[in-house]
Order: C-alpha cells, then sequence, then structure tokens
C-alpha cells in the first residue's frame, strides 16, 4: 500500500490514527463540561432552561 502523503510529506493515514487514538477533542471536552458542570461552560450547554423552570415551578 502507497503512502498518501500532503505537499509538505505528511502521512495522511498516520495522522488519521493518531487523532482517533488521541481522546476527546477540544469540542467534546467542552461540551462534556457542560454536560457535568464545568465553570463557565452555558454558552456550550444543551440545558433547555424554559423546561427546567417548568420542573422547578410546575404550576406558573
Amino acid at each position: 500500500m502507497e503512502k498518501r502523503l500532503t505537499v509538505a510529506g505528511t502521512d495522511i493515514e498516520e495522522v488519521k490514527r493518531k487523532n482517533a487514538a488521541s481522546g476527546m477533542s477540544y469540542k467534546e471536552v467542552l461540551e462534556w463540561l457542560a454536560k457535568t458542570g464545568g465553570h463557565n461552560t452555558k454558552q456550550y450547554s444543551d440545558t433547555n432552561i424554559d423546561q427546567v423552570k417548568k420542573n422547578i415551578h410546575p404550576h406558573m
């Protein structure tokens, strides 16, 4: 199998293998922190604020 290299000589398949084995991406970390309670992560949260308010105050 012939290696696929970029113009700069980077082995594309090697980069893909290393990326797959490297753990979470930056975005995945931000999403995980937002879901598990990190500080200053509101912008990444998928929490529905209106639904939370309805759950807390069902008769309002």
